[in-house]
């Protein structure tokens, strides 16, 4: 069972992550979850989130992508199908369909590209795909959202009716119209709308010559709105009609979410499911913004974080054009803690919350910004203790909360934790807090705990340098500068450079040798070691850059080898092309020779043209059918080829007959060298004079020195006279 605290993921500032993760949700409901992600507590559960998010970073490299998971939110509609003798709105209805939809082409989808995204299709597998829903829903709305005409008989036979009212509404006006506006009693406009019906612009003097309903007048009071009476009975008609039409519809509407209610269920997975996918999907554009991989997860405890990025800090500083240095750590059951020491501002504190973070990361299934070469294990418990963490409500001051935390530390370490401490030690008396912190550091350290701190301390410096399996570490500083190359370096403690710093500051050199005399000479010695030790790993750093360099280089060549290497096989393939084809003629050649002597022998020349019909039958029977321009290339390609060879074998002839000219030359005897002769080294071209010669060495004199050389190396030039 994996349990990691919520104080970590405070530390860590997970929830940063977490909001820049939802930014990616295409949904309300998405981003909603998508900040509600934590750590996985069983392991299974994680392996398979971890799966689901790499197949879906897959899907943007390919040519398959997953299809659009975008959907209106059902919560509203799934809360009325709970409770009896509700009905659904059209437009209900209708996001209804659309997420049924897109349900289906995902499990489709998937379902065709199993192979693809095996576990995503076994994420999606226990919902089943159906277009009843969908079925229903378009046989009763239509894609404006408006009620079928034919979705009930009686509901079509209102309409009809509706529409012939409306006809006789829109005859009996204009009769009324043309009738008043002959009688001269209709103002200027005729006709307005008022309560969304037609009425008549009638002159306030002539309102009472005119039969029907009034339902208004102008500000001025000189026009009054009257509704023909002819008319007004249609209305009230219309008025019952339409009535009627909307009982039928909500009778309709009431049938159709009966139907809808027992699929209940189904649309509850169908909204949780499209959820979960969208937080899939934003963890996975994540990942792309961050070039994050899936790294090998090791069931020991060993973790290797190679080029290792801290995600928010990359991303701040991608916005801004800055460079943002990646970390390299190793945690290995040898090398099971890691003391990080050095001057403040070199990127200690950075590293140890690059560490911690993609641990919790990674234990939320996301992917992690790591080099694809890194190895990561998973913690059952992971404690930190970063910051200041001064605590106003509790009254606490700094120590007494961090003492507070170790006590926590030290009921919940064990072999399967990683605890990360920042400033280890620091908030007391720096000797009496450094002999605590060392005990609780050798406590960790015999738990068998995995885990990364961060001090100043120099008693916790020389206990990392003493216990096997722990380790000392810095952060490089350029020793000329001392300006921070923000690079992690395992094998040796930091110097603080405590001095180095004032005296850059300005503080008067005076000052700084008083405060070195303050201080035990040991202490001085020990840093100024460190310091020396610091500034030879930062060349030593800068020679491995340069031999990365070479490397690139050779990797380069080793390219362009492997391209002539592929030529010279084409080469070869085309040589043996040539040399069956040869082959093939000289067989021929062979078979018509043992035809001809037959036929010198018996004379039968029947026998002759059997014999050598066959054969070209045989070899007719070999060939393939190819046009003239084909059979022009072939023949150009044979030449070329055959042209290459006779050149290749000319080269080698001439090698093989300098080779055996060497040979003859090295059969020769050699003269005797004596005391006086003119020699010279061979290959070389200053002569000299043998004054001594002893045990097969000579002492060869070249006027300005002499030098003393094997026999062997040397040539005659002119013997002594």
């Amino acid at each position: 069972m994996i349990h990691i605290h919520q104080k970590t993921l405070q530390d860590l500032e997970f929830q940063t992550v977490l909001q820049q993760v939802s930014e990616h949700c295409v949904t309300p409901l998405g981003h909603e979850k998508a900040l509600e992600i934590s750590p996985y507590k069983i392991k299974e559960e994680l392996l398979f989130s971890l799966q689901l998010t790499h197949e879906y970073v897959a899907s943007f490299y390919n040519d398959n992508r997953i299809p659009n998971h975008g959907f209106d939110a059902i919560t509203k509609e799934l809360k009325l199908l709970k409770i009896e003798n509700t009905f659904l709105e059209v437009h209900g209805l209708k996001k209804i369909v659309a997420m049924s939809v897109t349900v289906n082409d995902i499990l489709i989808f998937l379902k065709k590209f199993e192979e693809y995204y095996p576990n995503l299709y076994q994420f999606a597998s226990h919902i089943e795909v159906t277009k009843l829903l969908i079925e229903k829903i378009n046989s009763v709305v239509d894609r404006f959202e408006d009620i079928k005409d034919n979705a009930s008989p009686l509901l079509q036979e209102l309409r009809q009716s509706i529409n012939k009212v409306k006809g006789k509404i829109n005859a009996s006006f204009s009769s009324a119209l043309n009738t008043y506006h002959g009688l001269e009693y209709l103002d200027d406009i005729r006709e307005s709308v008022v309560d969304n019906k037609r009425v008549l612009a009638v002159k306030a003097m002539y309102r009472r010559k005119v039969r029907g309903s009034i339902m208004g007048g102008s500000k001025t009071g000189s026009i009054v709105y009257i509704e023909p009476e002819t008319t007004l009975q249609h209305t009230r008609e219309l008025n019952n009609l339409e009535y009627e039409e909307h009982e039928e519809i909500i009778r309709i509407l009431k049938e159709v979410t009966d139907y809808i209610r027992p699929f209940l269920p189904l649309l509850n997975d169908y909204q949780n499911f499209l959820i979960d996918i969208d937080v899939i999907s934003a963890k996975a554009k994540y990942a792309r913004s961050l070039n994050a991989i899936l790294p090998e997860i090791s069931d020991e405890k060993s973790m290797f974080l190679r080029d290792a990025y801290h995600p928010i800090l990359y991303l701040n500083n991608l916005e801004k054009g800055e460079k943002t240095f990646p970390q390299t750590v190793e945690l290995q059951q040898d090398s099971r803690i890691i003391v990080i020491s050095g001057p403040n501002a070199g990127g200690k504190s950075i590293t140890l919350k690059t560490v911690g973070l993609l641990q919790v990361m990674l234990q939320s299934g996301m992917l992690i910004p790591v080099h694809e070469r890194s190895k990561v294990c998973l913690f059952d418990r992971i404690l930190s203790d970063i910051g200041d963490n001064q605590s106003i409500e509790n009254h606490l001051s700094t120590y007494s909360y961090r003492l507070k935390q170790m006590n926590y530390f030290l009921r919940k370490c064990n072999k399967n934790t990683l605890f990360l401490i920042d400033e280890f030690g620091t908030g007391s008396d720096p000797e009496l807090g450094g002999a605590l912190a060392e005990t609780f550091l050798e406590e960790f350290y015999h738990r068998e705990a995995f885990g990364i701190i961060t001090t100043h301390y120099s008693n916790l410096k020389i206990l990392a340098n003493e216990m096997p399996h722990m380790l000392n570490a810095n952060m490089l500083f350029d020793e000329r500068t001392l300006e921070p190359l923000f690079k992690l370096v395992i094998g040796q403690a930091g110097s603080s450079f405590t001095f180095e710093v004032a005296q850059k500051n300005g503080i008067p050199y005076g000052l700084i040798n008083r405060a070195k005399k303050k201080i035990e000479r040991s202490k001085v010695r020990f840093d100024a070691t460190i310091a020396k030790l610091q500034k030879e790993r930062s060349k030593l750093e800068k020679t491995g850059q340069s031999l990365k360099l070479n490397e690139k280089k050779k990797l380069k060549e080793a390219d362009k080898l492997e391209e002539i290497n592929a030529k010279i096989q084409k080469k070869l393939e085309s040589y043996q092309e040539l040399y069956d084809s040869n082959q093939r003629l000289i067989y021929l050649g062979q078979k018509v020779n043992d035809i001809a002597e037959k036929y010198f022998e018996n004379k039968q020349k029947r026998e002759l043209m059997s014999e050598l019909f066959k054969v070209v039958q045989i070899e007719n029977s070999k060939r393939k059918k190819v046009s003239a321009k084909q059979k022009k290339a072939i023949k150009a390609k044979e030449q070329k080829v055959k042209q290459e060879a006779e050149k290749k074998v000319e080269v080698i002839r001439q090698k093989k007959k300098v080779a055996k000219q060497k040979a003859i030359e090295a059969t020769k005897p050699k003269p005797t060298l004596k005391l006086g002769d003119r020699v010279r080294m061979e290959d070389g071209r200053s002569i000299g004079t043998i004054d001594k010669i002893e045990k097969n060495k000579a002492v060869v004199n070249y006027g300005i020195f002499t030098t003393n050389v094997s026999i062997d190396q040397l040539e005659l030039v002119e013997a002594k006279k």
